[in-house]
């Protein structure tokens, strides 16, 4: 009870802290939201829209429990549920946090169990190529074949830690699919879940766009920005601490550092995902019973291989 009063008091000044700054520094924190919300329109959006789409029209036909009937062996083999395989492949595809949504969605439709969704969310948190290759490769990077090094840098981190971990794991369920079905009209279900979460992204993109710009101004990461120094060049250190709190963001300011690892770093930024994408997959998963600290631990052990592939390719 004491620990919970703790933290209640501790984020009730947090709250308050930010608002105030917010108030007394409005023509910084405003141009900042906005901004934030520019590169979600630039970045994100594009590469996210219509993935998302897309996964939704897959699953609500009923296409994505067909297309799981050959990979059954593959997936018993793994220790994974039927409809893992296609869980994965839309989440890749698509990007955050599209994996974490259908794994949500799933198990909402009675396809998955708790079990099943503790397994499939590290193996279906991933971004998308778009984003890697399109966004932070080709635009921000300037480099295409680097965005194609961290995407599969990433992807490999992900599969291999997140299939280690599923070995170790009780056998899965043997719950037969269920077809997910539309309300009636799919074409409006569709568009209208797939604007929702793409609304939703860019919420949290420009929200933690200005918490990460409130961090900066505030020299609340310091420490870990000067222990950070001690390795990495200066500017790449601030980006590193910038994309802890919005990878976008983070990505975006490694771009312009000089550090020979920044491709790498990259790939660490992206692969953990930072507050805000965290934060988006724990807000479906927590529906599925998956616990917060236990994903993130992943994420992380994920960002840390993902960057070590990435200096070991070069």
């Amino acid at each position: 009870m004491v620990i919970k009063r703790i933290k209640y008091v501790v984020l009730s000044i947090c709250i308050l802290l930010f608002g105030a700054a917010i108030i007394i520094y409005p023509e910084r924190y405003v141009a900042s939201c906005f901004e934030g919300f520019v590169l979600w329109a630039e970045c994100v959006l594009p590469s996210l829209f219509p993935f998302i789409v897309l996964a939704l029209i897959f699953i609500k036909t009923g296409l994505a429990d067909k297309a799981s009937l050959p990979l059954k062996k593959a997936t018993r083999i793994l220790n994974l549920p039927q409809s893992a395989a296609v869980c994965f492949l839309l989440s890749i595809c698509s990007g955050y946090p599209a994996g974490s949504r259908m794994v949500a969605e799933f198990y909402e439709n009675g396809v998955l169990t708790k079990s099943d969704c503790d397994k499939l969310a590290p193996l279906c948190s991933t971004s998308g190529p778009l984003f890697i290759i399109g966004s932070v490769g080709f635009k921000m990077f300037d480099d295409k074949l680097l965005g194609m090094k961290i995407f599969i840098a990433h992807a490999l981190a992900v599969t291999v830690f997140s299939l280690i971990y599923c070995r170790f794991c009780k056998k899965t369920s043997a719950l037969p699919p269920k077809p997910i079905k539309s309300n009636g009209n799919l074409l409006y279900d569709t568009f209208y879940g797939a604007v929702v979460s793409v609304a939703v992204a860019g919420g949290f993109i420009a929200f933690f766009y200005v918490v990460a710009q409130f961090l900066q101004d505030f020299n609340v990461l310091y420490p870990l920005e000067s222990f950070l120094k001690l390795f990495i060049e200066d500017g790449a250190a601030k980006a590193v601490c910038l994309g802890l709190a919005e990878a976008t963001t983070g990505c975006r300011h490694l771009a312009g550092s000089t550090s020979q690892i920044k491709g790498a770093l990259a790939g660490f930024i992206i692969t953990f995902g930072g507050v805000s994408i965290l934060m988006q997959q724990i807000s479906y998963l927590s529906k599925t019973g998956v616990k917060p600290f236990k994903f993130i631990s992943f994420k992380f052990l994920q960002a840390v291989l993902c960057f070590l592939i990435l200096l070991l390719i070069g």
